[in-house]
């Protein structure tokens, strides 16, 4: 018989966010894959979990799966696992789980945190309907029309983002979708977790000149029911250096 792949969701920040499941089968499986191993043996660590890492990112997937469908099929368990939060969601594991399927090996679901729900439960944006679109483009163009096709979108829009590209997003977001209202979510159920809320505006404001720090997860108000885009103002005008315009209004206290 072949063994069972799980997949293990794991905290996004705070350690103690895992479950009770999730340790026993961590210390229950013949090796742990982990995107990163150094940031997995914190966890396992932490929980006294001695099972073997190995590493399984995207920049050796297909090498690994090979290795990983071997050991699967003579009858070992395994646990796959991200840096932080469940597998797949914007993270390494989809070729492996793929390849499993294909393999018919037998596989589990651990669930556990992820910042998607984490983030739309206490944005106070609708939650009856919403769509995840992982981490926005770095390009200009493309990222322009990355929101121009989530415009007629009603539902919630939530997005992953990067500190340093964060107010050039939010300026994407005014100009081709308007001033919607966002929550700003970043460090979450860690020591310094933030949860900002506003219209695209004010938080362009609010953020700049400031120095963020940690991981974002974006959440963007869908269509109104009466939508009309206006043109951009000078509170989240950027220049052609890139920076908020000088004449705009002073950032606030986040």
């Amino acid at each position: 018989m072949s063994g069972t792949l799980y997949i293990a969701s794991t905290p996004i920040g705070n350690l103690e966010d895992i479950s009770f499941r999730a340790i026993r089968i961590l210390k229950e499986v013949s090796i742990i894959a982990a995107e990163d191993t150094r940031r997995t043996q914190k966890l396992c660590t932490y929980y006294q979990i001695g099972t073997p890492l190995t590493s399984y990112h995207d920049f050796n997937k297909e090498e690994k799966t090979k290795i990983l469908l071997r050991r699967l099929q003579e009858g070992s368990s395994i646990a796959l696992v991200s840096d932080a939060g469940t597998p797949l969601v914007s993270d390494p594991g989809y070729y492996l789980v793929n390849r499993a399927v294909e393999a018919n090996i037998p596989l589990v679901p651990i669930p556990g945190p992820s910042s998607v729900l984490t983030a739309l439960c206490v944005s106070g944006l609708p939650t009856d309907r919403f769509i995840f679109e992982g981490f926005v483009p770095r390009k200009p163009g493309a990222r322009d029309k990355f929101f121009e096709k989530l415009i007629p979108e009603i539902g919630t829009i939530i997005v992953f983002e990067t500190k340093h590209r964060i107010l050039k997003t939010l300026r994407a977001i005014y100009k081709t979708m308007g001033n919607r209202k966002i929550v700003l979510t970043r460090e979450l159920t860690k020591l310094n977790e933030d949860i900002m809320r506003g219209n695209v505006e004010e938080m362009c404001r609010t953020l700049d000149g400031k120095i963020i720090k940690g991981e974002i997860t974006l959440l963007i108000q869908g269509q109104p029911k009466s939508y009309h885009h206006v043109p951009l103002t000078s509170d989240c005008q950027a220049d052609q250096e890139g920076s908020v315009d000088p004449s705009a209004s002073p950032p606030k206290s986040a």
